[in-house]
Formats: C-alpha cells, structure tokens, sequence
C-alpha cells in the first residue's frame, strides 16, 4: 500500500544513511576546544527541488559568494523525498511546501521547521486539460486526480475537496511524481493534476488549463526544514543562520530581476525562459517569523490530513518547530 510504504521511507533509520552523510553527524565539527567556530569545516548538504531552484538562485543573485562554509547540493523530485533525506541525516536542509513537515512529523521523523516565506496563491494550481469536461472543482467527483503524495499539492487537493462539499474517497487520487503527472495528463490517463509551480506554468504553457488554484484554499506558506542533528550542533547551526539570510536576500532580489532570473537561471535548471517568468511573476517570496499564526495554520494542515485519515494520528505541530532564526526579523 503506498501510504505504508511512505511511512516507512520517512522513518529509515540511521543505519541507512548514505555516505553524503550532513554536518549534524558530528556534533563537534567546526567547533573548536575552546568553543568557538570554524565555519570552515563545516559542509552543508542542502535538499534542493525544481520548484525553488535555490542552487541556480543563490548563484545567479551572487548570494553565493564568500560563503564561509561548504555547500553540497542534492536535486529532489519534490519536498517528501527531501525530508526523508534529512530524516536520514543525509541532508541539512531543505526547502518544501506546507504538507510535506506533517508527514514527517506523523512519521516521528526528526527535523524542524526553522523558517517560513509566503510563496504566493497562485503557483499552486489543479490543472485540467485544454477540452475537459471538468469546470468546477465539483466535476472533480469521480474523477483520477495525479498529485504527489505528501506534497503540498496533496493539501491543495484536499482543502479543494473538503470546501466543495467531497472527500479523498470520492476521487481517485493518482500517487505520481510531477513528470510521471505530466504525462498522465497530456495521454489523458488522469482527468486532472494537482500541483505547484513551475509545473503549473509548465503545463500553462503546454495549454492546459487552471480549474483552481490557491486562492481561498490554502496559507501559501513555504518552509525551510532542518535536521535536529544539524541543529544541535553549534557551528551548522550558525552556517544554516547565514544560508537563511542569503536565501532571504536572494529571494527578496529576484523579485527585482525577474527576467534576468529567468534567462540566466535556464541554463543551469533546463526550466524554459517563458516558464520561469510565469512562475517568478506570480511568486511573493515574503520571507516572515514563524509566528503563532504561521504555527496555527500549519497545524490545521495537519488535522486535515489526519481528520481524512491520511496520516496516522494526530500531530502536534509545535514539537517540529523551532523559532531560533526568527530573531533574523527583529533588526
């Protein structure tokens, strides 16, 4: 059953962890006898996804220079994957969506929020084809739906399902990775496809159509995700503090720059130009505190999903957060 196989994966104990393994691993590294730091021992292992690009960005921006620390990269198909990577110590950090911490979190996995921007309503969409019959998220009843599972996307759907009076057990949601997705949709094997941008601008422009998207439905709140082992120790702590910044800032200076974004960033992803200027155009990138309202929301992302049964339990969100970098608002 895929939800017990994703289960599992969430919760691959240490023994599995690959020989990339990330800086929490050593709780001393980069940190003197004395105490002090040594940022240049410390190498993060940062889980990056098409969707952010925060490779190509830090780079293109010029966020990446001088950085006092190492940073290895590993591309992901989307957010869960990535958590699992942390969960596996393999991985420092990560960006992701809103749903993929509640998995992670039913999965006892062990990571924590540590920051959180608005992303915007509109790059997360479902995506029916050009001469569907579908014009109503009502017309959804029945239907195969492709969406990733654990996903943002995933909370998308449902929140969808949930506002217009159905449920998970009234459509026939298609676990698929975004590819996989994409030519389920153009072969017409789903009806439908929920998902997040720059697939979203992707199919757009492949002329497919937006039957909903964010709006009304969802916090449009992305987060950067740690792992507890990088967390505890003091110099990866410190270097994650730095990357936040660098993040923020080249996030704050792509909305300044989108078309330079969009053309250089092209050749270091493969996303077309036209693609990355739709989902850039469209993106806010409002980088705030993880705040009682950011917390409360996420939380009512994880009732959803274990009020429809499709984690087990309950969460309590607040046990994977953690407010340290918030002070990065307070100058």
């Amino acid at each position: 059953m895929i939800t017990r196989r994703l289960f599992a994966a969430l919760a691959v104990t240490a023994a599995l962890v690959t020989a990339a393994c990330g800086s929490g691993g050593d709780n001393n590294q980069g940190v003197n006898a004395d105490g002090s730091i040594d940022l240049s021992k410390v190498t993060l292992h940062i889980g990056d996804q098409k969707g952010q690009a925060l490779q190509a960005l830090l780079k293109v921006s010029g966020q990446d220079a001088g950085t006092p620390y190492k940073l290895e990269w590993s591309q992901f198909t989307a957010g869960p994957p990535i958590l699992e990577a942390i969960n596996a110590g393999s991985v420092d950090l990560g960006g992701v969506g809103d749903a993929p911490p509640v998995f992670a979190a039913a999965a006892k996995s062990r990571i924590k929020i540590v920051a959180a921007y608005d992303s915007g309503y509109a790059g997360n969409a479902i995506l029916v084809p050009p001469n569907s019959d579908i014009k109503d998220p009502k017309d959804l009843r029945g239907k195969k739906i492709a969406v990733t599972q654990g996903s943002s996307a995933h909370y998308h759907l449902l929140s969808v399902l949930n506002k217009n009076g159905l449920t998970f057990s009234d459509i026939q949601p298609q676990y698929l990775q975004p590819a996989d997705a994409l030519a389920a949709l153009s072969t017409g094997r789903v009806d439908a496809w929920a998902v997040w941008d720059p697939y979203v601008a992707q199919a757009q422009q492949a002329g497919d159509k937006v039957l909903v998207d964010g709006t009304g439905y969802i916090k449009p709140d992305s987060f950067f995700v740690a792992g507890t082992k990088a967390l505890d120790n003091k110099a990866s702590s410190a270097a994650i503090r730095d990357l936040l910044l660098r993040i923020q800032r080249a996030q704050s200076w792509v909305k300044d720059h989108q078309e330079q974004w969009a053309k250089q960033s092209s050749d270091i992803t493969g996303v077309p130009y036209d693609v990355t200027l739709l989902a850039v155009q469209r993106a806010t990138y409002l980088h705030h505190p993880l705040d009682d309202a950011t917390i409360t929301a996420e939380q009512q992302v994880a009732d959803a999903f274990s009020d429809a049964k499709l984690i087990p339990g309950k969460v309590n969100i607040k046990d994977f957060i953690d407010t340290r970098y918030n002070d990065r608002f307070n100058s």
